[in-house]
């Protein structure tokens, strides 16, 4: 009797356990459905109490489907639950949803969650196709203030832009974000004005850079469209063109007095050379004359001259002599302004 007694007693014990714990979860989490039932999006008790053991929020879930609901959008709590798992932000993504039914953009479910699980605020994607944003080019945070390009002229010429897009919803998940869209504007101003053959032509009709610009089709695979591309500002910077010149005038001149230097120094060795072999020649000529006298002297020994042959070779020698002496003071009196006699003792010494 007394084992029967103590096994109703935990029997009763437990059932009082059981009761406890089934009232503390009902009165936890009665507010929530209470007020999911009240608002037509109803989420039963057992799911409440399945996302509490799943470590998902109630309270998020159960306010992003009323918010739905109200919206006369019907999501399931289930698909809500899982993008709270997958690290989703279910609130913000409601509020996309809702944002965009009201502005009669289509946006499903699955493509709102894979914005936002790409990373990318699809609430801030829906705003910006509801009401486009105006993007700085280039971008001022980048330390750059202006675009400069330079005309076939040589004129440079300083450019700030403004373009106006719009989200693509459809092309949100994979498609280039603002940067892109701003170096495909930076690159179609700089060949705009580039191809134009002159820059007054740029400064008198600012609108033919947004015009060919806007052709390039530059939103294309980005997350945007382009609605319009507007001038804020141009203004005229160096000359370019005249400075390359004038670096290229200084870099032939460098190149010229290079080349004329090097032919200086050809030629001064040159000259060097043709100093050494006239030294060469010289030197043989005083040897050749060496073997004058020794030649004589060893035709007198053979007999082959006599003693009047030599004194008549010294004659010779002194009537040249001479002569030379005599064409050298004349054409000193030429260049001097003196025409002077030779003296007599030059005339006959050699005699």
């Amino acid at each position: 009797m007394y084992d029967m007694n103590m096994g109703f007693l935990i029997l009763l014990v437990l059932i009082g356990l059981a009761a406890l714990g089934f009232l503390f979860l009902f009165f936890r989490f009665f507010g929530l459905w209470f007020r999911a039932m009240l608002s037509g999006a109803y989420v039963g008790m057992g799911k409440l109490i399945g996302m509490w053991l799943r470590h998902v929020n109630p309270g998020v879930i159960v306010d992003s489907r009323i918010m739905l609901a109200k919206a006369g959008i019907d999501i399931a709590s289930d698909m809500l639950e899982t993008h709270f798992l997958a690290r989703g932000d279910v609130m913000r993504l409601s509020r996309a949803l809702v944002a965009a039914n009201k502005a009669n953009i289509p946006l499903p479910f699955q493509r709102a969650a894979a914005i936002d699980l790409a990373g990318r605020d699809v609430l801030e994607a829906v705003r910006t196709s509801v009401n486009p944003k105006v993007i700085d080019c280039p971008d001022a945070s980048k330390g750059k203030m202006t675009i400069d390009a330079v005309a076939k002229d040589g004129i440079q010429l300083q450019v700030k832009a403004r373009v106006t897009v719009r989200a693509n919803i459809e092309r949100l998940v994979g498609g280039a974000t603002e940067e892109t869209i701003i170096a495909r504007v930076g690159e179609g101003i700089v060949t705009t004005i580039g191809s134009a053959e002159s820059y007054k032509v740029v400064l008198e009709n600012p609108d033919i850079i947004s015009k060919r610009v806007l052709d390039k089709g530059l939103d294309a695979g980005t997350a945007f469209e382009i609605l319009s591309i507007d001038i804020a500002d141009i203004d005229v910077g160096e000359n370019v063109g005249a400075k390359l010149q004038a670096d290229q005038a200084e870099a032939d001149k460098r190149r010229f007095q290079a080349e004329a230097e090097k032919r200086r120094a050809a030629a001064q060795a040159k000259e060097q050379e043709m100093i050494a072999l006239v030294q060469e020649n010289r030197a043989k000529v005083v040897l050749a004359e060496a073997e004058i006298p020794q030649a004589i002297a060893e035709a007198f020994r053979n007999g082959n001259v006599g003693i009047m042959d030599y004194y008549r070779l010294k004659n010779i020698q002194a009537d040249t002599s001479m002569r030379a002496a005599i064409g050298g003071a004349s054409a000193g009196s030429e260049a001097g302004g003196n025409t002077g006699r030779p003296q007599d003792g030059n005339a006959n010494g050699g005699r």
